[in-house]
């Protein structure tokens, strides 16, 4: 006899499949496979199952470890509040030395009512399993109503049609001469028995455990991802990529935020649960790899084909609470923590993703308590956690912002350990000199999130930003108007508002009492589709202005419309790089150079797990004697008193004024510029700007901690001095691996010099570039957005002429432009 073996029962088959109504088109008959084991249904005359009205006797002649019954009721009780545990029928197996074994069959413990039947639900069997095994859902794609479903990445097993059965048979050794079925309560009906001649429960119970895949040829290994794996009497989840780094070569890996993505074929892990006797096999795309037994991989914890290397890497596990604690004061410190297997498999703690959102896209989607940069998942904790870790070896990635020392080790799990504590050290306490730090632009976050988050990151200030993307709209619920402290004052929470247009710009308005509508303008993607030009950056700039706000250019220029005109008239307290481009760069140094105080502010614009929050961050010196607040915070950055944080800690002095601070001399000369950057990361240069140029630097070409700069600078004229530090020649990046690949980098807000009476610049280019570009703002109102019919809308503003509404601040930037101009005797 085969592993498993049907039995052929149509000579008893006396009923249809029409008894089911809707549900007898889902029936097939003749040969079938249930959670890997085969079946045959099926008789003559379209008679597909047995429904006992009077005692069955089923010819078997052979032994059996198993006999497999699939089964269901027909009527049901239960629904009206029927007794559970019913007596359904006798199952008696004859053997041929003239014994018996009889089974009682109750309502709720081998079989139950058929699936669909009765309203209701009452109840699978506690004994019996579902004719469907788990399936996984789609990895990558899927109908838009299964969008949120799709994320708990596998359906549950569900019975279709039937309940199976095992019974063990007591005399495996005696040959069974024939099954007798005796009915004695509830009518149900009989489609399939099956014989297992295995020494093995027929169906799964043994939990999950890790496999590696590795694959033996180049060929197969290098090329993009595409590995999954099927077991038929079993489950198993999605196949993930392995890291490509060893764990010691992880840990000895120059220290940055996240791990490159292993985007090829191999290595790589699923976990699986099955029977000994299962199939394992491995397919790359359509392509069948490998097929062997699992009962050989799990008792010789591997097996191999000329194609691949499975291997079961399952070295126990404990649960492990886990706590992380502040190395100088021993207080449990809120975090992000990583934990892995030595092969890479991660462990996260429980309540937290291993793969956020199966290592597809995040945007608008898992956001919230993981965070993935490349290859790497971390959790955000409050200081303790706990989940599942492997006994032995556990490689531990504990980071907490840029003011810790992080922690790339190994510990030990030893058997029966249920404790683990880990020690984070700080090495700068950049609030005991007065800097705060905070994030200017964050999406999608619970307020409550936002704290845990930045606690996480060690960051005081979060920026959470409602707003609109076509038709959603986001944290509408969470605005207040007002700040969120946490309990114990370690970090601030404001829910204000980014409003967006998909040409002129986008604008953040920090610290709104009230919403500043519409959120969004002038169509996709910002707007609802075919939206109208409601209002300008301006407008929106003003009304926040009139309540108290404060006004800041996220990821400036772009969207590179409105923000000449913005700056023309003084209506922006900040702009925000949220990368390291030389067109950003450039574009800044250009407003600087025409006279325009611009504070510099860092911000992430976080939409997605794989963006830590404060990934750039803005730090705040609040002077001596004001206390840290969330309006001193924002009042500081409009003052100038600001430094853009990639990771590394930087600061700039001109004879002793510092960040956002003006420095008379009394004419041309010389001053002495002091500047430093340090880092936990290696930084390559440290760079002292004048005017949008460089003349002076520090360099390191392997890269360390901590670079210094003390030059004297001539200047001949009013100027800015700022200090830059980064990668190699500043632009070269070193990158973070989030979604924007960041480079690592700093930048100051200037040190103003005014050399010879009050401090002043101006650039007749500047001036032209910025009148140019307000013109063709003025041409795209007129001539290119997107109107309501006149006369037919009553506009949000309620003024009569809305071109004129729109246009009005453009005229108002031409004009103070041209007077600028002419205070300095310049002819536009």
């Amino acid at each position: 006899m085969r592993d498993y073996e049907a039995i052929d029962i149509s000579d008893h088959c006396n009923i249809g499949a029409a008894i089911l109504g809707d549900l007898a088109e889902d029936v097939e008959t003749g040969q079938a496979f249930f959670r890997g084991l085969p079946f045959l249904i099926g008789g003559a005359d379209e008679n597909c199952w047995i429904a006992p009205d009077k005692n069955v006797t089923i010819a078997i002649g052979n032994k059996a470890r198993n006999i497999i019954v699939a089964h269901a009721m027909l009527e049901t009780s239960l629904g009206k509040g029927g007794p559970v545990g019913e007596p359904v029928a006798n199952y008696i197996l004859h053997y041929s030395d003239g014994t018996e074994e009889s089974h009682t069959i109750r309502e709720r413990f081998e079989i139950a009512a058929r699936p669909g039947y009765p309203p209701g639900k009452p109840g699978a069997p506690y004994l019996a399993v579902t004719d469907q095994k788990a399936q996984l859902l789609p990895r990558a794609e899927g109908r838009w109503d299964d969008a949120g479903h799709r994320q708990t990445e596998a359906d549950q097993a569900r019975a279709e049609l039937y309940w199976l059965w095992a019974w063990e048979n007591p005399k495996p050794d005696v040959e069974i001469e024939s099954l007798e079925i005796v009915p004695i309560g509830q009518k149900f009906i009989i489609a399939a028995v099956t014989l297992g001649s295995l020494d093995e429960y027929p169906f799964h119970r043994e939990g999950r455990r890790p496999v590696k895949i590795t694959l033996k040829n180049q060929s197969d290994a290098q090329k993009p991802f595409d590995i999954n794996v099927d077991i038929d009497r079993g489950d198993a989840t999605y196949v993930f990529p392995l890291p490509a780094l060893t764990a010691e070569e992880f840990l000895g890996a120059p220290y940055a935020w996240g791990q490159d993505a292993n985007e090829t074929s191999s290595p790589s892990y699923v976990e699986v649960s099955a029977t000994p006797s299962a199939t394992f096999t491995v397919k790359q795309g359509d392509d069948e790899l490998a097929r062997v037994n699992w009962g050989e991989v799990s008792d010789d914890t591997s097996a191999e084909t000329d194609r691949v290397k499975i291997e079961l890497i399952d070295p126990g596990k404990n649960w492990v609470h886990v706590t992380i604690v502040d190395d100088d004061t021993g207080r449990q410190v809120p975090c992000r923590v990583h934990f892995r297997s030595p092969d890479g498999v991660p462990f996260q703690p429980h309540g937290y993703h291993n793969q956020v959102n199966s290592n597809n896209g995040t945007w608008h989607m898992d956001v919230g308590g993981d965070l993935r940069l490349g290859q790497m998942s971390w959790a955000y904790v409050d200081g303790t956690c706990q989940g599942w870790l492997p006994r032995g070896e556990v490689i531990v990635d504990v980071a907490r912002g840029f003011e810790y020392e992080p922690v790339r080790t190994k510990v030990n799990i030893n058997p029966g350990q249920r404790e683990l504590e880990l020690r984070i050290k700080r090495w700068s306490d950049m609030n005991a000199q007065g800097w705060y730090s905070g994030d200017s632009h964050v999406h999608f976050l619970s307020p409550t999130g936002a704290h845990l988050e930045a606690q996480g990151e060690d960051l005081d200030v979060v920026n959470l930003l409602q707003s609109q993307w076509g038709s959603l709209f986001t944290n509408t619920e969470d605005f207040t108007g007002s700040v969120s402290t946490s309990d114990r004052n370690e970090s601030i929470v404001y829910v204000s508002q980014e409003n967006r247009q998909h040409f002129m710009g986008h604008m953040i308005l920090w610290g709104l009492k009230q919403p500043v509508m519409p959120w969004c303008s002038d169509g996709l993607g910002e707007a609802e589709i075919g939206g109208s030009m409601e209002t300008t950056l301006a407008h929106w700039a003003d009304e926040a202005h009139a309540q108290g706000g404060f006004v800041i250019n996220p990821h400036f220029p772009a969207p590179n419309g409105e923000p000449a005109a913005l700056i023309a008239t003084n209506r922006l307290d900040g702009i925000e790089m949220i990368r390291q481009t030389e067109f950003n760069h450039t574009e800044y140094y250009r407003y600087l150079n025409g006279g325009y105080r611009l504070p510099l502010v860092g911000g992430t614009d976080k939409m997605s797990s794989d963006v830590p929050v404060g990934l750039y961050r803005t730090y705040v010196n609040i002077p001596d004697g004001d206390e840290f607040s969330y309006y001193n915070w924002c009042r500081n950055v409009t003052k100038g008193r600001t430094f853009l944080s990639g990771g590394p800690l930087i600061g700039i002095s001109v004879e002793g004024q510092g960040i956002g601070d003006t420095l008379n001399i009394s004419g041309p000369g010389t001053v002495e510029v002091d500047a430093w950057a340090e880092s936990i990361f290696p930084i390559n240069v440290l760079q002292i700007v004048v005017n949008g140029k460089v003349v002076a630097q520090s360099d390191s070409k392997d890269g360390v901690r901590r670079l210094e700069l003390r030059e004297r600078i001539t200047l001949d004229e009013h100027s800015w001095v700022a200090a830059r530090c980064g990668g190699p020649n500043y632009m070269g990046k070193v990158f973070h691996i989030d979604a924007m690949n960041r480079g690592l980098m700093a930048h100051t807000s200037p040190v103003y010099v005014a050399v010879g009476g009050d401090w002043w610049m101006f650039s007749e280019e500047t001036a032209r570039y910025m009148l140019t570009m307000i013109e063709g703002d003025i041409d795209y109102i007129r001539n290119n957005s997107t109107q309501h019919t006149h006369g037919n809308v009553t506009h949000h503003h309620g003024e009569e002429d809305h071109i004129a509404f729109l246009e009005r601040p453009f005229h108002q930037a031409h004009e103070a432009i041209h007077a600028r101009a002419r205070k300095y005797g310049v002819n536009l």
